[in-house]
């Protein structure tokens, strides 16, 4: 078996005085590539956003590493690299000379600043780090872990205290003011105040009545603010650790709560607060998926929040500055135009139309408010359609914007294909059925109910004759698409079947499934031709290449296989996003392919024929 081998992961230089202010954007979309990719479109979800103590970076922890951004120019300055998982958070020591960043699986990464490079590992956490903070003198770093807390003497990085309370996920640790106090809260409800002298416990607050996600001291130390899952921001007393305030007009989770430098102003998600009366100052209703992060600029004059991008906000008059783009949420499907020159990313933040040529976004579209699920461009390239928990949408591709919305299914629209003359879409639904629309009106017109669970995936035959659907019920059916019969019904599958795609030539037909399998079908009589094997876990998507000489497959988790259809044996395994790989195409020139994750990004990879091979 064939493996396309890793590159070594090259550490960029991260200040102004290491790279020019003024970066290419198409370097950006190159840095850190694993071999055999030769684009990313995307940074990555983002997790946490800390501000250097100057105020000169802003340090952003993602899905793919560490971004550190000039905090004038907002221009990238390096990406760090080296975490074997999600970066969920960072921290600068209060000299600015250090970032410290924390994987869910890898521990605890310290980084120079000036240089980019790694200066210390810390792995004793055995399940991953979810947050860390440095004391306001340097001399200690705190990091809760999916286990425990523990506080590290920074001279000589030995923990001096480990802190035990927490009885499911630590999620955040933060010192007060003084350093005297440390704050953690866990996905147990529980906030617990430490004494970080002893590693003593002093109070338990247990007023959220879900997860508590964030946590922060006022600047005077006298007051902790509390974001929780029960949409709730809690303020405490310190000193007694009573309950003193309880905030309420939030529109769901809270993830994230800062104080500003003053005081004055409490951020908490999208909404800031004035800390004098307690009453709602401005709300943030730009942002088109959930708030991960807020955090203050050092002079309190930017609050930057972090979800599907980053806003950069006047704290004074509530307004948007600037907005990074690049940042997304979730990836659920990609799809190339048909010129190869555009591709399209359905995610839990909308729908993103990237130039392939440039990395850079063409448009946003942002009509959905639930994740779309699926995304298909019309032969013409004109139209582009998308499906999702809301309904399907049909798009001017040149302009962005909405030509039909279409809310017959009665749940989530798991797929959407255009026939190969672009006059029908076929859209398969969590409603068991599979609609046929006329694209130019935008009208109904057959609805499909053979299905007896969910349909995941439907494709047109090349010559539009045939409608395949693949569903829940472990099926895979073909339909004849000029008397609407039902011609062939497969049930080898023992799962579900999560994807169907044709052929170039419409002969065969492959599906992807839960069993673990990929099946090769012949369209003419409806008999298995090939079952490929190899995949460990369930198989989510499936795509031929233009000559229909090689079919990819991705599987649970971040695996995506390459396969030749006539031998069928493995040529390639792509693993490198950071998790699972949700949606893959090939470009139209059959040497690029795509790959779509859940760590909100889209690899491009270079498949020709030429392209290096190592064994593993």
């Amino acid at each position: 078996m064939k493996k396309l081998t890793l590159i070594t992961l090259t550490l960029l230089l991260t200040t102004a005085l290491a790279l020019p202010p003024a970066t290419a954007q198409e370097d950006v979309t190159r840095w850190s590539l694993p071999e055999g990719a030769k684009l990313r479109l995307g940074k990555g979800r983002i997790f946490e956003l800390a501000y250097s103590p100057d105020g000169a970076l802003l340090a952003v922890a993602s899905s793919i590493g560490v971004w550190l951004y000039d905090a004038q120019t907002y221009q990238a300055h390096a990406l760090l690299t080296g975490h074997t998982d999600w970066v969920g958070s960072v921290a600068f020591s209060p000299d600015g000379k250090t970032l410290a960043s924390g994987s869910r699986r890898d521990g605890i990464y310290l980084w120079d600043v000036a240089t980019g490079k790694l200066q210390h590992t810390l792995t004793e956490h055995k399940h991953g780090v979810l947050s860390v903070a440095f004391s306001p003198d340097g001399r200690t770093l705190a990091s809760g872990g999916q286990d425990e807390i523990y506080l590290w003497d920074v001279a000589t990085w030995t923990v001096q205290h480990t802190l035990t309370k927490h009885t499911f996920l630590p999620n955040s640790v933060v010192f007060s003011p003084d350093g005297a106090t440390l704050a953690s809260e866990g996905r147990d409800g529980i906030i617990c105040l430490w004494d970080v002298g002893t590693g003593t416990l002093q109070h338990t607050l247990t007023k959220h009545t879900g997860f508590v996600l964030s946590v922060v001291f006022s600047p005077d130390g006298a007051t902790l603010a509390s974001g929780s899952r029960d949409g709730t921001v809690r303020l405490w007393d310190v000193g007694t650790g009573t309950l003193q305030h309880t905030l309420t007009k939030h529109m769901g989770v809270v993830l994230s709560v800062a104080f500003s430098p003053d005081g004055r102003t409490l951020a908490s998600g999208r909404v800031l607060w004035d800390v004098a009366t307690w009453t709602v100052q401005h709300t943030l209703t730009e942002h088109t998926s959930i708030v991960s992060s807020v955090v203050f600029s050092p002079d309190g004059a930017t609050l930057a929040s972090g979800g599907a991008g980053i806003y950069l906000w006047d704290v004074g008059t509530g307004t948007v500055q600037h907005i990074l783009t690049e940042h997304t949420y979730t990836v659920e499907s990609v799809a190339f135009s048909p010129d190869g020159r555009t591709l399209a990313s359905g995610g839990g933040d909308g729908i993103y139309l990237w130039d392939v040529g440039t990395g850079t976004v063409q448009h946003i579209l942002t009509e959905h408010t639930y994740t779309v699920e699926s995304v298909a461009f019309s032969p013409d390239g004109r139209t582009l359609a998308s499906g999702g928990g809301d309904g399907i949408c049909l798009w001017d591709v040149g302009t962005g914007t909405v030509q039909h919305i279409l809310t017959e299914h009665t749940g989530i629209v798991f797929s959407v294909a255009f026939s190969p003359d672009g006059k029908t879409l076929a859209s398969g639904g969590e409603d068991d059925t599979v609609r046929l629309w006329n694209v130019a009106t935008g009208k109904l017109q057959h609805t499909r109910i053979e299905h007896t669970s969910s349909v995941f995936s439907v494709a047109f035959s090349p010559d539009g004759s045939t409608l395949a659907s693949g569903s829940r019920d472990d099926t895979v059916r073909l339909w004849e698409i000029g008397t609407g019969k039902l011609q062939h019904t497969r049930i080898e599958h023992t799962g579900d079947v999560f994807s169907v795609v044709f052929s170039p030539d419409g002969r065969t037909l492959a599906s992807g499934s839960r069993d673990g399998t990929v099946r090769l079908w012949n369209v003419g009589t409806g008999k298995l031709q090939q079952t490929f094997t190899s995949h460990a876990d369930r198989v989510f998507s499936v795509a031929f290449s233009p000559d229909g000489k090689t079919l990819a497959s991705r599987s649970g988790g971040n695996i995506v296989r390459l396969w030749d259809v006539g031998t069928g044996t493995v040529q390639h395994i792509l693993t490198e996003h950071t998790y699972t790989v949700d949606s893959i195409a090939f470009g139209p020139d059959g040497k690029t392919l795509a790959s779509g994750g859940y760590d909100g990004t889209v690899l491009l990879w270079d498949i020709a024929p030429s392209a290096p091979e190592t064994v593993r």
